[in-house]
């Protein structure tokens, strides 16, 4: 069970799509507020992109808060 969340972690805990345009084709791409890659669906090459700084960095109920597969693949993110 989830706790209740801080305003911090809304946005983590509810994503919301956005655009990402690729670096090598230009097209645009929807991609999710908690994703950092995704395949192009023109061309297929992996785009990335960087995590905004967020409470998950540094707060000792980060993982209870957001849950721990959320928690764990974002973590795993920011260090790559």
């Amino acid at each position: 069970m989830l706790k209740e969340s801080c305003p911090g972690s809304r946005e983590i805990r509810n994503p919301y799509p956005e655009e990402i345009k690729c670096f090598w084709c230009d097209t645009a791409n929807e991609i999710w507020s908690d994703e950092v890659e995704m395949d192009c669906k023109k061309c297929g090459k992996e785009i990335t992109r960087e995590m905004k700084p967020s409470c998950i960095e540094w707060c000792p109920a980060a993982k209870e808060c957001i849950g721990a597969e959320k928690y764990e693949r974002l973590m795993k993110a920011r260090k790559a």
